[in-house]
């Protein structure tokens, strides 16, 4: 009984690792064999056993070759850096063929997420011995969050397309979806000022042409005035007045009651609310200002973003944002830096972003939030 056990573990590990099917044109093969086999027991003719045989022997190096082309390819998986919901991707795929004698050839390789077959296949011709080759499958998620790719399944029908080798290949990559990214098609009203337009009194680094001055010692001499130098006789260089770091605060509202949960169209409302809070905020952070993002939420909030590269830190929150209910308080803000490097800090606007027709006037909202613009995610 143990033995038996042993069997039927290993025989189950076997066929999921491992398979080989017929194809279209190999059940008209399997056929034929199986029509000169009767044809041959009944008649005892030994050209017909002949013939059996030779048959059965492309059965035979169907499977062999087959899975010496599978045997050493290892696959791997080269996700894009940034994946939005609903948008196609380009996801890479490599395969290394490890032999070190023998080619692969016609291999096609099948992705898995979520132990779910991705619909598109990569096909590769064939891979010399040691050598890489790399392709592509596009494809699109249709919802933001964490999805995880577990495994290949790397065939062939080499070499008659009789039979289809077939292997899995364990592979476990987790891809982050950001939310779609929406065209802001019109425009909420703190987006109507420019980056910058706020300059103080201030000498900076740069900024907006404030006078000409004589070169001292220790200035940049990028910014010398060379046609007025050669002028006046004596080096000139630029001075610069300091430009205000704009600071936007968006309030992201991500709360749904329990009966809202159960209502596909709610959901989809709090999904564009969520996208409009990453499309302003792509906005904003590409265009120099500084961002604040309060959620309805437990957990602390993000510091204070200034630069493109917190784009991904957005996006990622954003992608792993939960549900919360209606009594759930916004995050409370960190106090705003008066500089940022050498440029100082000022506030712009604050932006409420909500579901069409849902305006929180019950619900517990800090004071920035109640005195900001509506924008309702239609």
């Amino acid at each position: 009984m143990a033995l038996a056990g042993w069997l039927r573990r290993n025989l189950r590990l076997w066929t999921r690792f491992r398979g080989l099917r017929p194809t279209r044109d190999g059940w008209w093969f399997i056929t034929v064999v199986a029509g000169i086999l009767v044809v041959a027991l009944n008649t005892g003719n030994n050209q017909l056993y002949l013939l059996l045989g030779m048959l059965l022997t492309l059965v035979l190096g169907s499977g062999l070759l087959g899975e010496v082309s599978l045997r050493g390819v290892i696959p791997r998986r080269q996700p894009p850096p940034r994946v939005h919901a609903g948008h196609p991707f380009l996801m890479g795929i490599v395969l290394r063929n490890q032999k070190r004698r023998f080619p692969s050839f016609s291999i096609e390789v099948e992705d898995l997420c979520d132990d779910q077959v991705v619909d598109k296949r990569c096909y590769f011709l064939k891979i010399p011995s040691g050598r890489t080759q790399q392709t592509s499958y596009r494809h699109s998620l249709p919802r933001r969050g964490r999805y995880l790719f577990t495994a290949f399944r790397i065939s062939t029908k080499f070499p008659f397309a009789l039979f289809r080798a077939s292997r899995y290949v364990e592979h476990h990559s987790e891809v982050v979806v950001y939310p779609a990214l929406i065209p802001l098609s019109h425009l909420p009203p703190a987006l109507s000022a420019s980056v910058g337009d706020q300059v103080l009194a201030r000498l900076g680094r740069s900024g907006s042409f404030h006078a000409l001055r004589e070169y001292r010692q220790g200035d940049d001499p990028r910014d010398i005035h060379w046609r007025n130098s050669a002028r006046r006789k004596r080096l000139m260089v630029r001075e610069y007045e300091v430009e205000a770091v704009q600071q936007v605060t968006l309030f992201i509202d991500n709360a749904l009651s329990d009966a809202e949960q159960r209502e596909p169209q709610a959901r989809e409302y709090l999904e564009r609310v969520i996208s409009w809070g990453a499309s302003l905020g792509v906005f904003y952070l590409e265009r120099g200002y500084a961002l604040f993002i309060s959620v309805r939420s437990t957990q602390p909030p993000l510091p204070l973003l200034f630069s493109p590269s917190a784009l991904s830190r957005l996006l990622t929150m954003l992608a792993l944002l939960p549900t919360a209910t209606p009594d759930t308080e916004f995050q409370p803000l960190p106090q705003t830096p008066r500089t940022i490097g050498e440029r100082p800090c000022e506030r712009a606007d604050c932006l409420l972003i909500v579901r069409p027709g849902r305006m929180p006037t019950g619900d517990k909202l800090p004071r920035e939030a109640a005195a900001a613009h509506v924008v309702e995610a239609s």
